[in-house]
């Protein structure tokens, strides 16, 4: 269900006030009255309106001199001007200084209604329109395996709601992807998606950049900062690599999650904040709050529903379709042509250990295109992209010998013995930790020569 349009009324007069507050609400609307200039440009710094609809002439602070501070204090509502006493000069005034229409007194219900609609749907279009430009270009998630199925499952089921998210994984997975994915399948769709990495920001600044500052608050603040918090309004937050946080910063932030409301450093009055909070790491939280760096009531906020990402070396039936993906892409930025991986390239890549996971991947496939005059790639130009490549469970691949037939063989007979020896040799639980059918996995022991049984048997010997 669509939220009501919040609007907030300016005008000295308490009649008009009490009619205009009276015709939004019966139009659908959430109306919010204000007969002082000073206090309006206050609560609309403090909270969120979708547009404002201010009187001009009014005792001690003027409209156009509120629509200037307005805009001075970056707020983002469009606002309606009116007035009594129009002249050209004052509407020219107006429109220059931001406003997005000027009307006459007495004002026409009808009239007024359809422009503050039509002011609403332009405000609507402007963001829709931002939001796909932003979309152009990003990345998709690209999956066949089972693992990645069963990540968009939990993602679909938890989407739609206002649930915090723990994105789970190691460096370089995915998990930005991921949130941003969560966004798309939320009602906050079209608000905007902001990100913080913590590890990336310091110590001292990081106040700063999650809730703004004013004008003066510190050295080198020349202007008011909008804060993360402020620009994720309406839309979602993603606080990347969160088990970096300082200490001192996790327990401002443990309150804004409680309260809804942040303080600017420099600021005195708290502002009301509208965003949906994902966070991500590669770190183990529990192992963090068990060393007492990080807090464990902000580690039971943030922990509600963890969602982990797997890494690409147990998600390895997506390499060949990433590999697509990332060629078709770079083709089409760089405007480079199209080549064709073969078998032995995509074999080669698989066996890869793959520590940097899918980022890793997209600069290899960038650098084998770079490398490659022709236009097929071939099992050499991957070694020559990757000279020092390794095999899963710290193999080199220099070490191994035979055919690349040979050499897989001897990968995937590795990879089904340590996943046996993990699941205690248990058939179904093997399988489901590979993304295998049972029956796929008993063949797979066959052609590889594993005999499950006998296994068991020789290192249940003393």
């Amino acid at each position: 269900m669509t939220a009501k349009a919040h609007l907030l009324i300016v005008d000295d007069d308490a009649n008009t006030l009490a009619s205009l507050a009276r015709a939004f609400r019966l139009a659908g609307y959430e109306a919010t009255v204000c007969d002082d200039a000073s206090k309006a440009l206050e609560l609309a710094i403090t909270q969120r309106f979708d547009l404002i609809l201010s009187d001009v002439v009014m005792p001690q602070k003027d409209g156009l001199t509120l629509l200037e501070d307005l805009k001075r204090n970056e707020v983002a509502a469009p606002v309606v001007m009116i007035s009594g006493q129009a002249t050209v000069e004052m509407a020219v005034r107006a429109t220059r200084a931001g406003a997005i229409d000027f009307l006459e007194k007495p004002l026409s219900t009808e009239k007024l209604l359809l422009t503050v609609e039509n002011a609403l749907r332009l405000t609507r279009l402007e963001s829709e329109n931002r939001q796909l430009r932003q979309r152009v270009g990003k990345h998709e998630i690209v999956w066949k395996s089972a693992a990645m199925g069963e990540l968009l499952r939990q993602i679909e089921r938890v989407g739609a709601s206002e649930t915090r998210v723990a994105i789970l994984g190691e460096t370089g997975t995915g998990k930005e992807l991921v949130a941003r994915t969560l966004h798309e399948r939320s009602p906050r769709r079209m608000g905007p998606f902001v990100t913080l990495n913590c590890a990336a920001v310091p110590a001292e600044l990081i106040e700063s950049e999650l809730f703004g500052h004013e004008k003066g608050a510190f050295t080198g603040a020349g202007a008011r900062h909008m804060g993360k918090f402020e620009q994720a309004r309406g839309g979602t937050l993603l606080l990347d690599e969160i088990g970096d946080m300082p200490l001192t910063m996790q327990s401002k932030l443990l309150r804004v999650l409680e309260e809804g409301e942040i303080e600017r450093v420099g600021g005195e009055r708290p502002v009301a904040v509208d965003a949906r909070v994902l966070v991500a790491t590669h770190r183990n939280l529990e192992e963090l709050v068990k060393a007492g760096t990080f807090r464990q009531d902000l580690y039971h906020r943030v922990y509600v529903f963890p969602m982990r990402v797997p890494p690409l070396r147990e998600r390895r039936e997506d390499i060949s379709v990433l590999v697509e993906h990332f060629g078709r892409q770079l083709a089409e930025q760089n405007g480079w042509k199209r080549k064709e991986f073969a078998a032995e390239a995509l074999a080669a890549l698989e066996i890869y250990s793959w520590p940097g996971n899918v980022r890793e991947l997209r600069n290899v496939v960038e650098r084998v295109l770079l490398l490659t005059a022709s236009e097929r790639v071939d099992a050499a130009a991957i070694h020559a992209a990757l000279p020092e490549m390794t095999m899963a469970g710290g193999t080199s691949m220099a070490a191994a010998v035979g055919t690349l037939a040979a050499r897989v063989d001897a990968f995937e007979r590795q990879v089904l013995v340590e996943e046996l020896r993990r699941n205690h040799h248990h058939m179904s639980n093997t399988a489901r930790a590979l993304g295998l059918e049972r029956s796929h996995l008993y063949k797979k022991c066959q052609q590889l020569g594993i005999d499950p049984g006998e296994l068991r048997k020789t290192e249940n010997k003393p």
